[in-house]
Protein backbone atom coordinates (compact mmCIF):
# COMPACT_ATOMS: atom_id res chain seq x y z
CA UNK A 1 0.00 0.00 0.00
CA UNK A 2 1.55 3.29 -1.10
CA UNK A 3 1.63 6.23 1.73
CA UNK A 4 -1.80 8.09 1.91
CA UNK A 5 -4.01 5.86 -0.28
CA UNK A 6 -6.01 4.91 2.63
CA UNK A 7 -7.40 1.75 3.98
CA UNK A 8 -8.44 -1.41 1.50
CA UNK A 9 -11.99 -0.36 2.40
CA UNK A 10 -11.82 3.45 1.47
CA UNK A 11 -9.66 2.18 -1.60
CA UNK A 12 -12.80 -0.15 -3.07
CA UNK A 13 -15.22 2.92 -2.53
CA UNK A 14 -13.14 4.68 -4.60
CA UNK A 15 -12.57 2.12 -7.16
CA UNK A 16 -16.67 1.49 -6.84
CA UNK A 17 -16.62 5.59 -7.68
CA UNK A 18 -14.93 5.36 -11.02
CA UNK A 19 -16.54 1.95 -12.09
CA UNK A 20 -20.56 3.80 -11.54
CA UNK A 21 -18.94 6.95 -13.43
CA UNK A 22 -17.73 4.83 -16.26
CA UNK A 23 -21.06 3.17 -16.29
CA UNK A 24 -22.39 6.16 -16.23
CA UNK A 25 -20.61 7.05 -19.73
CA UNK A 26 -20.98 4.16 -21.15
CA UNK A 27 -24.72 4.42 -20.78
CA UNK A 28 -24.41 8.26 -22.29
CA UNK A 29 -22.34 6.61 -25.71
CA UNK A 30 -25.30 3.83 -26.32
CA UNK A 31 -28.28 6.70 -25.35
CA UNK A 32 -25.90 8.92 -28.23
CA UNK A 33 -26.38 5.87 -30.54
CA UNK A 34 -29.76 5.33 -29.93
CA UNK A 35 -30.41 8.46 -31.16
CA UNK A 36 -28.10 7.99 -33.75
CA UNK A 37 -30.25 4.68 -35.16
CA UNK A 38 -33.59 6.56 -34.60
CA UNK A 39 -32.32 9.08 -37.18
CA UNK A 40 -30.74 6.25 -39.27
CA UNK A 41 -34.09 5.43 -39.26
CA UNK A 42 -36.23 8.23 -40.09
CA UNK A 43 -33.36 8.99 -42.78
CA UNK A 44 -34.44 5.72 -44.37
CA UNK A 45 -30.71 4.42 -44.08
CA UNK A 46 -30.49 0.97 -45.13
CA UNK A 47 -31.34 -1.96 -42.50
CA UNK A 48 -28.04 -3.71 -41.90
CA UNK A 49 -26.26 -0.39 -40.66
CA UNK A 50 -29.27 0.49 -38.40
CA UNK A 51 -28.89 -2.76 -36.94
CA UNK A 52 -25.41 -2.52 -36.77
CA UNK A 53 -26.18 0.38 -34.28
CA UNK A 54 -28.16 -1.49 -32.35
CA UNK A 55 -26.38 -3.98 -31.80
CA UNK A 56 -23.55 -2.08 -30.60
CA UNK A 57 -26.47 -0.12 -28.04
CA UNK A 58 -27.10 -3.34 -27.09
CA UNK A 59 -23.81 -4.39 -26.31
CA UNK A 60 -23.27 -1.51 -24.34
CA UNK A 61 -26.56 -1.29 -22.39
CA UNK A 62 -25.29 -5.33 -21.50
CA UNK A 63 -21.65 -4.81 -20.49
CA UNK A 64 -23.09 -1.20 -18.21
CA UNK A 65 -25.31 -3.48 -16.55
CA UNK A 66 -22.76 -6.60 -15.90
CA UNK A 67 -20.28 -3.41 -14.66
CA UNK A 68 -22.90 -2.50 -12.11
CA UNK A 69 -23.36 -6.31 -10.76
CA UNK A 70 -19.55 -6.71 -10.19
CA UNK A 71 -19.64 -3.34 -8.65
CA UNK A 72 -22.49 -4.72 -6.21
CA UNK A 73 -20.84 -7.84 -5.88
CA UNK A 74 -17.65 -6.04 -4.76
CA UNK A 75 -19.72 -3.84 -2.31
CA UNK A 76 -21.14 -7.18 -0.34
CA UNK A 77 -17.72 -9.01 -0.25
CA UNK A 78 -16.23 -5.71 1.13
CA UNK A 79 -18.82 -4.80 3.60
CA UNK A 80 -19.21 -8.16 4.35
CA UNK A 81 -22.84 -8.17 4.78
CA UNK A 82 -24.28 -10.77 7.74
CA UNK A 83 -27.16 -11.33 5.07
CA UNK A 84 -24.99 -12.58 2.33
CA UNK A 85 -26.86 -15.11 1.42
CA UNK A 86 -30.30 -12.91 0.20
CA UNK A 87 -27.70 -10.32 -1.11
CA UNK A 88 -26.36 -13.09 -3.66
CA UNK A 89 -29.89 -14.43 -4.38
CA UNK A 90 -31.05 -11.04 -5.58
CA UNK A 91 -27.41 -10.11 -7.78
CA UNK A 92 -28.10 -13.71 -9.24
CA UNK A 93 -31.67 -12.95 -10.06
CA UNK A 94 -30.47 -9.70 -11.70
CA UNK A 95 -27.38 -11.20 -13.44
CA UNK A 96 -29.68 -13.74 -15.04
CA UNK A 97 -32.37 -11.04 -16.30
CA UNK A 98 -29.48 -10.29 -18.77
CA UNK A 99 -29.18 -13.40 -19.97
Amino acid sequence: MTAGSGTPAAQHVVEDQKAVLAVANRLKRAQGQLGGAIAMLEDGRSCQDVVTLLAAVSKAVDRAAFQMISTSLRECVVAGDQDSEVVAEQLQKLFLSLA
